[in-house]
């Protein structure tokens, strides 16, 4: 996973410490206006998701992620499902990394049209 673009970034951020671990920590940030952006792990919980939606809403920008509570584990220590950046450079680092991300997951996805037959 430590190829991945975000998980770099992330990891990136939380050695400088400036990166939120887990629901609450996350929360508090958002509310005191600290956070510069939220993001979820893929197999974060409907309910959780939620949840961070509403205490995001009109105060951060939220974005889920491919990466599941297991992957961030690596850097974090812990599975980990919510994560706020508390930097606006490192925050715009992250949203650039999930770009990418997301770029070179749809480039490895193998072409539906050519299973059709």
């Amino acid at each position: 996973m430590a190829r991945d673009p975000l998980y770099g970034a992330l990891s990136l951020a939380r050695k400088a410490g400036k990166l939120a671990m887990g629901f609450d920590p996350v929360k508090d940030q958002v509310l005191a206006g600290r956070a510069f952006l939220v993001l979820t792990a893929a197999d974060l919980s409907p309910k959780t998701c939620k949840r961070v939606e509403q205490y995001c809403q009109d105060l951060v920008e939220l974005k889920p992620t491919a990466l599941t509570q297991n992957d961030l584990a690596g850097f974090a220590h812990k599975p980990v499902g919510v994560l706020g950046v508390l930097d606006p450079n490192l925050a715009k680092l992250c949203k650039n990394a999930l770009l990418k991300s997301a770029a070179v997951a749809a480039a490895q996805k193998p072409n539906q049209e050519d299973k059709s037959e």
